[in-house]
């Protein structure tokens, strides 16, 4: 799980996770360490044994995370990673690939980045409760918290929306800390403790009160196309720079970067709900209020965790606002993705009323760890 058009690397449809982090501002990882003898690699054995324990966390974790769901009766999941869509968020850059067919001929494939629209066809398929844990790709992204391959955990539930969901990650994190040993949850100076009463807080409250910002006023009457110009008055008002190219996208997060974010999680778990509408493709408009998507983020020590929502199930208008996202996307980098026409009929036979989620493993297992790079809890990072 919604990413500025400044070339953010945004998470997600889903997620997923949505990493926005500019291109100009990434720090490049490195895969190796420098040390008396020259460049030491990953799997040197004095590297690799000063890793060790926080592998082993990374077994706990999953362990921890499979003995829960299975407490709960939710069915693993396994689904191809080669898909015809890799997922469609536009600021998400997939790896291509061609599938050569018995006859020689070629199709284009990509690697999925999230495994959202797969679990989905599963739940019109009647599965009601299921999760899986994920590798997944993204292009393009690397640095201390991003790897271009990750492991997701992404659960569903049909009937539900996103509030049982967000008991999920209480419950969830709480096994996990319990089955592991660790209260804690570390990231630089932050810290956050699982056990501690989770804030709850709606994007209007955290613009209100870590930037001074009524964000729904900047929305504007059309909630599917917001008001630049109020956005932009909002921000020069704050003292943040206002491009003469921003969007109203680059600008929120701007402000998410520089005023808010750094302030989730502080303490205790920080769950962010209630987004604008046009920031959550995959999700259904919030009861009462339709300029607002019910969608949440969680938060730990001013980093990202997890990405859901309450999932749209209208077939028509998931494809208006895929039409939409890849229109911005050819826009804004001169290429789009294909519609996945499966994932549409999946929609129009009926995909049940659902919520779910994609939780960022690595980041989690760095958190308990302490770590700070994803590379010091991965078994061997990707090459550079």
């Amino acid at each position: 799980m919604s990413g500025p058009g400044t070339d953010p690397l945004a998470k997600k449809p889903r997620g997923n996770y949505q990493v926005r982090t500019p291109r100009s501002t990434r720090v490049a990882a490195k895969m190796q360490f420098s040390g008396p003898s020259g460049v030491i690699p990953w799997w040197h054995p004095d590297l690799y044994a000063r890793r060790r324990p926080n592998l082993l966390l990374r077994q706990a974790v999953l362990q921890a995370i499979r003995a829960q769901f299975g407490r709960l009766r939710f069915v693993e999941v396994e689904t191809p990673a080669l898909q015809v869509s890799p997922g469609l968020e536009p600021h998400l850059k997939a790896f291509e690939t061609r599938l050569e067919q018995p006859d020689g001929a070629f199709r284009q494939l990509y690697l999925h980045t999230s495994p959202e629209f797969a679990m989905k066809k599963l739940l019109a398929a009647g599965e009601e409760k299921l999760f899986q844990l994920a590798p997944v790709f993204r292009n393009g992204e690397r640095a201390a918290t991003h790897h271009p391959a990750f492991l997701m955990l992404e659960w569903y539930r049909a009937g539900q929306d996103y509030r049982a969901i967000m008991a999920d990650c209480e419950s969830l994190l709480r096994s996990i800390a319990q089955a592991c040993g660790r209260t804690t949850l570390r990231w630089q100076s932050q810290t956050a403790e699982i056990a501690a009463s989770w804030q709850y807080l709606t994007v209007q409250q955290a613009f209100a009160q870590y930037a001074g910002i009524d964000i729904e006023a900047c929305i504007g009457p059309d909630p599917l196309r917001p008001d630049l110009a109020a956005m932009r008055g909002a921000c020069a008002g704050i003292g943040l720079r206002v491009d003469a190219g921003d969007s109203w996208d680059d600008l929120y997060f701007r402000v998410a970067l520089d005023r808010v974010e750094p302030k989730l999680g502080l303490g205790a778990p920080t769950i962010l709900h209630d987004y604008p509408i046009h920031m959550a493709a995959l999700s259904r408009p919030k009861s009462g209020n339709p300029r607002l998507a019910e969608r949440f983020e969680l938060y730990a020590c001013g980093m990202e965790l997890a990405n859901a929502f309450s999932e749209l199930t209208d077939a028509a208008e998931q494809q208006r606002r895929f039409e939409a996202d890849m229109a911005l996307k050819k826009r804004l980098y001169g290429y789009d993705y294909p519609i996945d026409a499966d994932f549409i009929a999946a929609l129009k036979h009926g995909l049940p009323d659902c919520a779910g989620i994609a939780l960022g493993v690595d980041r989690l297992v760095m958190l308990l760890a302490g770590a700070s790079r994803i590379e010091e809890v991965l078994w061997l990072p990707v090459s550079e």
